[in-house]
């Protein structure tokens, strides 16, 4: 499997948010779980029915999104 096969979205489920797909767990809830420092196995106990493979394609779409959508961030002064 791509990274991209757990990746799913349907208008019908959560209102159509992008879930790892064959749950109803939205991409944001896992990369929220990896931005708060949880680790796979950690993301993994709270939601069983996830993969550490699951994990790292929600990371890597969420890296792709960041990639194309560029933020304007305000100046920190470094």
């Amino acid at each position: 499997m791509t990274e991209l096969d757990y990746i799913t979205t349907d208008p019908a489920v959560l209102h159509g948010q992008v879930r790892i797909r064959g749950t109803r767990i939205p991409v944001t809830v896992v990369l929220g779980c990896l931005a708060e420092g949880l680790s796979e196995a950690d993301i993994v106990r709270e939601y069983p029915t996830l993969t550490p493979e699951a994990i790292r394609a929600a990371a890597a779409y969420g890296a792709r999104l960041a990639a194309e959508d560029v933020i304007p961030l305000p100046p920190t002064g470094e």
